[in-house]
């Protein structure tokens, strides 16, 4: 074989033949990868990968509602292991020192969560600042809550948002990294089983990005509009507008949510899609947690810690799976099963090249002379070959 083929290759392969052998290698029970597998780590990459990756940081390739908005970019790129990722490409103002950048990128990187879409990389070359994520195929809980279109988010799904999100926070708050930039609901992201995750591009510490909060003054903390600083007091506050929206569907402002809520017109603050399909204890005590997260004073409020406290015993339907609740199909189910249906793709499973070559040879596989550096499968000694490891 050709240099690029210089291992049992998959170079020619069908392309969903090559997606299912990854997620074969790559899938486990609980959605963490071995910590001494280098695919699971973090990265520097070259500007001309991340190009590459990105098919010359093509605008079909820009990710809408990813989180990110203008000067900056996110593009949904592959990497050459066949990673999905979400490449955010910085102005060139954002990060003038490519050391603070580098630094932070790499702090940020070492964070390894299933609440996470989990920093894998990132790239400091001349002007450029680029940081490279998982990517999460199903949308933002803006699109989900706020502009769904099949149907509306349910309740219990709700409940697990606010639940993993706490989680989320409290997790970069043992790990010493309690600020959270302009936390909303573009940030929550969908992963392939539809399970929500904090996008960790807003753990990285402020710098010229802009403010660290959106222009909505209605939605930011009051102490940030007095000091111009952010505090995991101001994380939760922030973390109370999105329990607001998740109750109501829509977004209301704190100080309006607030006066309902001392006026006990909680009602009016629920979503009408919600209608009988969530007990009153329950809507109570998510009401009364987001009127704690509001408090004008930060000391008032409640840490992480507690939130996560206080959401896990209103997860009632935990059997149930994200994707089902989301009315999304499972694009994680194990492709274990359909590679193993055909007896070609239980032997590309097994990198068995006597059974590929035989399989082909029944079928009147014929090499092309144009390419048969890469595709040619020489006659094999079976005795020898059979168990041979590749």
């Amino acid at each position: 074989m050709g240099a690029r083929c210089s291992k049992f290759s998959l170079c020619w392969w069908p392309s969903h033949l090559k997606s299912n052998l990854h997620n074969l290698s790559d899938n486990d029970d609980d959605g963490k990868r071995d910590e001494n597998d280098p695919r699971g780590g973090f990265s520097e990459y070259s500007l001309d990968q991340l190009r590459v990756a990105t098919s010359g940081f093509s605008p079909d390739n820009i990710v809408s509602e990813h989180g990110e908005k203008a000067p900056n970019v996110v593009y949904r790129g592959m990497l050459e292991d066949d990673r999905l990722v979400a490449v955010k490409r910085f102005n060139k103002s954002a990060w003038p020192d490519s050391r603070q950048f580098l630094d932070e990128a790499r702090a940020v990187g070492q964070l390894r969560s299933e609440r996470l879409a989990n920093l894998v990389g990132c790239c400091c070359e001349g002007e450029e600042r680029l940081l490279v994520a998982e990517f999460m195929p199903n949308e933002t809980l803006s699109k989900h809550l706020f502009h769904w279109e099949a149907q509306p988010m349910k309740w219990a799904m709700r409940l697990r948002v606010a639940l993993y999100l706490a989680q989320a926070l409290e997790y970069c708050s043992s790990k010493e990294r309690a600020l959270y930039h302009d936390l909303n609901a573009y940030r929550i992201l969908f992963d392939q089983e539809a399970n929500p995750r904090l996008s960790c591009f807003g753990l990285m510490k402020n710098s010229r990005d802009g403010r660290s909060y959106s222009t909505n003054l209605a939605f930011t903390p009051p102490e940030y509009l007095r000091t111009g600083r952010i505090t995991p007091e101001s994380v939760v506050y922030s973390f109370g507008t999105l329990l607001l929206g998740l109750l109501s569907g829509k977004h209301i402002p704190p100080s309006h949510a607030l006066d309902l809520i001392r006026g006990k017109n909680f009602l009016l603050l629920m979503d009408s899609c919600l209608e009988s399909h969530f007990s009153n204890d329950d809507g109570t005590e998510l009401v009364r947690l987001a009127s704690r997260c509001l408090q004008y004073e930060p000391r008032e409020r409640p840490n992480v810690k507690l939130l996560v406290t206080a959401l896990t015993p209103l997860q009632k339907e935990t059997s149930v799976p994200s994707n089902v609740l989301m009315g999304i199909p499972d694009r994680s189910l194990s492709s274990k099963e359909t590679v193993s249906l055909t007896p070609f793709g239980d032997a590309c499973s097994r990198r068995d090249l006597t059974a590929i070559h035989e399989i082909l040879e029944k079928i009147g596989y014929k090499d092309d002379e144009d390419v048969a550096n890469e595709l040619s499968f020489p006659m094999l000694d079976k005795s020898n070959t059979r168990n041979s490891k590749f």
